[in-house]
This record gives C-alpha cells, sequence and structure tokens, in this order.
C-alpha cells in the first residue's frame, strides 16, 4: 500500500533545490505566489514566516499566547500584530510583487536569516534581511540595504498590522530625543478577542551613524499605522538602514505595552553589529551539535532543513514545548500534543537536551492540571490533555473523541521525563521533576487497568496512535506505553532511593500485549488487517523497545508496513526505516527514510506538509520523525541507562560517512562507517 513519489512530487523536488548553492542555504530563485509555501525565521517565541511579496511576513507566531477564540470554544494560540513588515516606494512606484524583478529568497540556516533581494526596473537594487533574534526572545531586526542604479528618490515604511482578532487597538507614535540619539518609537497595543491579554508590538529604525531622516507617522486605519521617511540617492549610492522590533502579551510579561517600547529601544541603542553579533554566536553555539552526511548533498540540505526548524522553534531556558507546526502558523491552534514528546523531542534530547528540559518544564508546570483532569475521569495520578495550551486542561474540540480517550498521551509524557535523565543523569532534576511526574503517570496507569485476573490487567475503551479506529481495547501502543512507564516509575524511585509502590509492576507485568494465532502482535483486540493511519504496533519495538526480538519485530514490520495508509502522515515510515536500519538492511531503510519526508516537500524552500496534499506546513511533528530514523536508526543511536552509545549500522550505499557531532550532554562525536 505504500506508494512511490508522483511526477508532481518529483517536480516540486525539482523546484525546492533549484539554485541551493551549498549545504547551508536554500535559495528560491523564481518565486510563484501560486505554489509559494513560506519558510520560517524563530528564536522559540517569536516566529515570523515569509510570503512571496518582497520584505513582507506572512504571519507572526507568538508562543505561549492563547486565548479563547475560532475552532471548538478552546484557547487557541493567538494571532500576533505583523510588525516587521516594510514598505517601499521608488518615484513612487510600490516596489511589490507586481512591480520587481530578479525576486530572489534565500534562507541561510547556518545564520538563521531569511535574505530577499530584487530590482524595480532599472533604478534600485535592494537586499533585504530579517532575523528573529536569538539573544533576545521578543526582538526581531530586519536591514535594508538599497543600491541606486541611477538617480531617483526612495522611500520606505515600517507597519504595524493588527490582526483582525484583537480589538481596542490603540496606535501610538513618539521621538525620544537624547543629545547622542533620536529614537523614533512606533506601537500598537490591542486586548485579545475575550480581553483575556493584552497584546503590545513597537517597532524603531537604526539609521547609520549621522544620519537622521525627519520621520512621517501615519495613521492608515484602525489596523495599520506606518513611519516613513524619503532620501534621494544619486546612482552608484547605497543606503542602508534596520528596523527593530518587539511583540509580547501579558501572557509573557505582566506590563506588555512600556515593555515591547522598552525591549525596543534597548534593541535600536544596541546597534545593528552588536544585535547580530549576538544572534549569530547564539546560533553557532546551537550548530556545534549537527548532522553531517558525506556523500548525499541532497539528503544534507534536507536534514539541517529539519533540524533547523527545531533548533528554530524550541528555546533553552522555557517552559515551552512544541506544537505539530512549530511556529510555523497557527495550524492545530499551538496546541501541544503527543508530537511533542514521542516525535520531536528525541532528536532534540540527543543533540541538544537543554532545549528538551524546556519542553519537559512545560509539562511539569502543568501537572496540576494533569492531576484534576485525572480525578474528573475518575483515576489517581495525572492525567494528560491530548491537545494542551496555556493551562494545561484539554482544549480538544468536544466533537473530536481523542480528548478523553486518547490517553497513551500521559505515558508520553513520563516516557520522554525517563529518557531526558538516561541521556543527563542529572539527579538533582530527577527529584525536582522528573521523579514527581513519573509517580503520578504511575499512578494514572495502575487505577486505569481494569483487573480481570493474572495476564489480563486490561485497558479498554481507548484510542491509539491509529487514530482511524476509535473506543478499542487493548491497544498495543497503550499498553505498551502503560507498561513501559510504570517500570520506568519504579526505577526512577530506587535511583533516588525512595522504595517503589509494589504495585506498579505488579501491574505492568499483567498488563496483555494481544496477538494474532501466528504470533504477529496486533493492534487491538479488534483490529482485523485493515489499513492504518500511522504506525502503532511497530512502535513497540522501536522507541519503546517491548519488542525486542528480531524474528518478531521483522514479523510485525512485514505485517504492519503495506498497512500504512498513503493519505497517513509522515511518521509511520520513519519507525519503518528506523527498524530496517536496526536490523541491517540499509537499503530498505534509505528507501523509507527518503518516502517519509520527500514527497512531502513544498515549494521554493521544501517546507514539510503533513501528509500528501494536506497543505499546512511546516509539519515539525514529521521533521521530528525522519530526524529519528536518521539519528536512531541509520546513525545506530541508542538511549538507555548508560547514556548515549552507538551501535554500528551499515550505511546506505551512497553515503561515504555520516558524522553525529555534539551527542548528548557529553557532547560527544559518532561516526559511521
Amino acid at each position: 500500500m505504500m506508494k512511490y513519489l508522483s511526477i508532481a512530487a518529483l517536480l516540486v523536488s525539482s523546484a525546492v533545490h533549484a539554485g541551493t548553492d551549498d549545504d547551508w542555504t536554500i535559495v528560491a530563485p523564481a518565486i510563484d505566489p501560486a505554489r509559494y509555501h513560506g519558510v520560517t525565521v524563530a528564536n522559540g517565541v517569536l516566529g515570523l514566516v515569509s510570503s512571496a511579496e518582497p520584505m513582507t511576513i506572512g504571519e507572526v507566531v507568538l508562543n505561549g499566547a492563547f486565548d479563547t477564540y475560532g475552532r471548538g470554544r478552546v484557547d487557541n494560540i493567538l494571532k500576533g500584530f505583523n510588525f516587521m513588515n516594510i514598505n517601499l516606494d521608488v518615484d513612487g512606484q510600490r516596489a511589490d510583487a507586481a512591480h520587481v524583478s530578479g525576486l530572489r529568497q534565500t534562507l541561510d540556516m547556518k545564520r538563521a536569516l531569511l535574505i530577499t533581494e530584487f530590482d524595480l526596473k532599472d533604478k534600485v537594487h535592494v537586499r533585504h534581511s530579517i532575523a528573529a533574534l536569538r539573544q533576545l526572545p521578543y526582538t526581531a531586526l530586519a536591514t535594508v540595504e538599497i543600491t541606486a542604479r541611477r538617480d531617483t528618490t526612495v522611500t520606505p515604511s515600517a507597519l504595524i498590522e493588527a490582526p483582525d482578532i484583537l480589538r481596542d487597538v490603540r496606535q501610538l507614535y513618539a521621538q525620544i530625543d537624547r543629545p547622542h540619539a533620536r529614537i523614533p518609537l512606533m506601537s500598537s497595543v490591542g486586548k485579545s478577542p475575550s480581553g483575556r491579554h493584552t497584546v503590545a508590538a513597537a517597532v524603531s529604525f537604526i539609521f547609520e551613524r549621522g544620519s537622521r531622516p525627519e520621520l512621517v507617522h501615519e495613521d492608515g486605519d484602525y489596523n495599520r499605522h506606518s513611519a516613513k521617511f524619503s532620501r534621494s540617492l544619486k546612482a552608484g549610492e547605497t543606503l542602508r538602514f534596520s528596523v527593530v522590533g518587539s511583540m509580547l502579551s501579558s501572557a509573557h510579561l505582566a506590563d506588555p505595552h512600556n515593555e515591547a517600547e522598552r525591549l525596543t529601544v534597548y534593541a535600536a541603542l544596541q546597534g545593528r553589529e552588536r544585535l547580530m553579533a549576538a544572534h549569530l554566536q547564539a546560533w553557532e553555539a546551537l550548530w556545534t551539535s549537527d548532522i553531517v552526511i558525506d556523500g548525499d548533498p541532497q539528503a544534507q540540505r534536507d536534514m539541517r532543513l529539519a533540524l533547523y526548524h527545531l533548533y528554530a522553534f524550541a528555546r533553552e531556558g522555557t517552559a515551552f514545548s512544541l506544537s505539530p507546526m512549530g511556529l510555523s502558523g497557527l495550524g492545530y491552534n499551538g496546541h501541544v500534543f503527543w508530537d511533542a514528546e514521542l516525535w520531536m523531542l528525541p532528536p532534540l534530547l540527543a543533540l541538544k537536551p537543554e532545549l528538551a528540559k524546556s519542553m519537559l518544564e512545560y509539562r511539569f508546570q502543568r501537572l496540576g492540571a494533569a492531576r484534576e483532569n485525572a480525578r474528573n475521569h475518575g483515576y489517581r495520578g495525572a492525567m494528560f490533555p491530548w491537545e494542551s495550551a496555556s493551562e494545561g486542561l484539554e482544549v480538544t474540540p468536544v466533537p473530536a473523541l481523542t480528548g478523553p480517550f486518547q490517553q497513551h498521551i500521559t505515558g508520553c509524557v513520563g516516557w520522554a521525563f525517563w529518557k531526558y535523565y538516561q541521556v543527563t543523569h542529572d539527579k538533582q532534576w530527577l527529584r525536582e521533576r522528573g521523579y514527581p511526574v513519573l509517580k503520578e503517570v504511575a499512578d494514572f496507569w495502575a487505577s486505569r487497568v481494569e483487573r480481570q485476573g493474572p495476564g489480563r490487567y486490561e485497558i479498554n475503551n481507548v484510542i491509539g496512535a491509529n487514530e482511524w479506529q476509535e473506543n478499542i481495547d487493548n491497544n498495543a501502543f497503550t499498553n505498551g506505553m502503560a507498561i513501559t512507564v510504570l517500570r520506568y516509575a519504579a526505577q526512577a524511585a530506587r535511583e533516588l532511593g525512595v522504595a517503589p509502590d509494589p504495585d506498579w509492576e505488579l501491574v505492568a507485568a499483567n498488563i496483555p500485549i494481544l496477538r494474532f494465532a501466528d504470533g504477529t502482535t496486533r493492534e487491538n483486540a479488534s483490529y482485523d488487517g485493515v489499513p492504518i493511519k500511522q504506525a502503532d504496533v511497530n512502535l513497540l519495538a522501536y522507541p519503546l523497545d517491548i519488542v525486542s526480538d528480531p524474528a518478531r519485530i521483522a514479523q510485525d514490520l512485514a505485517y504492519y508496513a503495506p498497512r500504512l495508509a498513503p493519505e497517513g502522515p509522515a511518521m509511520g515510515l520513519s519507525i519503518v526505516a528506523t527498524l530496517y536500519a536496526r536490523a541491517g538492511q540499509a537499503e530498505q531503510a534509505y528507501s523509507a527514510f527518503q518516502r517519509s519526508y520527500q514527497g512531502l516537500r513544498l515549494a521554493p524552500f521544501g517546507v514539510l506538509e503533513e501528509y500528501p496534499g494536506g497543505g499546512n506546513p511546516y509539519f515539525a511533528t514529521g521533521a521530528g520523525g525522519t530526524l529519528q530514523a536518521l539519528l536512531f536508526g541509520l546513525g545506530g543511536l541508542r538511549i538507555d541507562d548508560q547514556g548515549i552509545s552507538q551501535r554500528k549500522t551499515a550505511l546506505p550505499k551512497r553515503w561515504k560517512k555520516l558524522e553525529l557531532r555534539g551527542v548528548g550532554a557529553g557532547r560527544a562525536t559518532f561516526t559511521l562507517p
């Protein structure tokens, strides 16, 4: 039932990497608005999504800010102000997509910059670069260089635009005059749809030393205002300036309007060079953990793009997790699912444990809500919600049965907490964060099982990883995850010198994993071989290690891999690739690895959609799955109680060498062959 790349997918593949000039950049040399899917520059808090219009951001995503509006009468992530757009008029002509030529965009992954270049007739050449500054979580910087090809007058404008959802929007402009500096300050502030939060943004200009052009502020309408200046240029002359801006909400700080203005003033007086130096230094530190593939430039760029997105969407020292689309848009309403723990966390845990730690802190800070959720459903311990937002309450829309029944999410959370400890051996963290969560997760599963007798501690009426089958009994992945985390909780207790509840291991020993008559693992009590949305049974072999016998792994793989529906998400093929690689079947692994993402790339940058034809990029969950296939499959990495190690595996024929740099807490390097 697996299908190979269609002709259309191959055409997209060709368009995606046409013009790519090295392993760190992806170039879009010809922008087609009808086939354009933006790429994101982000810093773990701000996400700025590109558009086909020059110097225009299509969407701004602000991590951690939610309100009740839109889909499902539940908390959804807020649209923020679009505060980093720049308009340019040249002799009265607007430099928009309809009038410019040579429009070219480049994503520089090493420096986390999006660079746009274009010409307007024979008058000017423009270069625009934008970054979500890594060192300043709420701040972005855009720099514009306008080179005149003949004498001309240019009028750049910085804009702040409010989305329709914000209400009571106010638009302000002021100028701070000091003997050494003049700081123009334009800001907007508004209320979220329910009035729960205040959202604010501010922008200013950074001009070259000695240049202080007069700015004109214009109120466009309720939703938009701008500040502009004009400059006459001689042929060959270059005008260079920057726009710096900050955005945050009362979900982040109590006084977002004043703080947005303060942060913008701070950044403006830091100056462009200091801001960029700190940004580049931060990204250089991130890229000390990297994946280097020798012999396959296409795979090298693709995996770097996947890793770039996970690095861009996560942030050290926070309590933010990742939604399936990261900071690339409002897909899935910005909610946190099992995607975070099972799919996106493992690559970050292997390469940047400090980023994974932030994702776990998100769950820890919502442990109280999970306890309440368990009580409300008649259980002990903590029952984490299938969809989580700001408070950690269940925010799955009521018509979706996944909310109350896709309970394996609770196991996924506990599993991720123990994996973090295995990698870091941070015993203080285990005592203060890890064990409190694992204990509550174990108590939940001990109360959740239906004790029908020895070997029949059943978990009935659930939805498993294969969401196409609802309200089923004894789902393989759910049961396997429950077994795993019950044992992990007992192990964590002993690690801390605490006596574990003996019921945990008793329950774990009696939860059944069903089989067909021929020994193949059965997905659930009523499963009869129908196509499946995504991997379920095969997750018992990886990442759970519940099924470890090679013959049984091969038997389950042979049965379920052909049943993966082509219209399902990419992660199923990632698991297939991982298991083939661990079995030493490098070419089969490489084929599944490629198919896990290649048919999902969208022009012009190769951003991933969730499933063929589904749109809605960037699907960070899929990127996490493919990176796992590379790291823990083809790369041979294992996580166990000793930390991260490597088992030598065969590489695909076309790969000369695979180097995994900066792995784990010790920043080790692993190579193959």
